[in-house]
């Protein structure tokens, strides 16, 4: 199978397209411009010009480091596309961190699809120093 993989390309409107495709809440134009704007990196992986996976990189670029919007159309899983994007956002971490520093490289996944990220050398909380992830939802009125 022919993929290529692009970095630090997507679009508001290739973002809001997968995130429909891939059955998930759409986001607005104007959220999904201003959190592209805003991330670190991101890679997208095509097949024939059709986007079939994306993945991105939040946070501070210093200590903090978030993997986001895993995803790999279900016809496209398992063949590997989603460990790629993966390691290359973390490449990114590592060519463009502070050397001789210490990161937190954190993710929140998908249920049950903890043992993909783990092949990866993630740990999964609660371990013996880290509680459960945490997250909270609100609407912006």
């Amino acid at each position: 199978m022919n993929i290529t993989y692009r970095e630090n390309m997507l679009t508001a409107d290739e973002y809001i397209l997968f995130e429909s495709k891939m059955g998930d809440a759409i986001t607005s134009k104007e959220q999904a411009e201003r959190s592209l704007a805003r991330q670190l990196f991101s890679v997208t992986a095509l097949k024939d010009n059709e986007i079939v996976g994306i993945a991105r990189l939040i946070g501070d670029a210093a200590i903090y480091f978030y993997i986001n919007d895993v995803w790999v159309l279900p016809e496209y899983q398992g063949k590997g596309i989603g460990k790629e994007l993966v390691k290359r956002l973390i490449q990114h971490v590592k060519e463009t961190g502070i050397p001789g520093t210490s990161v937190s490289l954190c993710l929140m996944c998908a249920k049950d699809k903890e043992g993909f990220y783990e092949k990866l050398g993630f740990l999964q909380r609660p371990h013996g120093w880290e509680g459960a992830g945490m997250e909270m939802e609100m609407e912006i009125e």
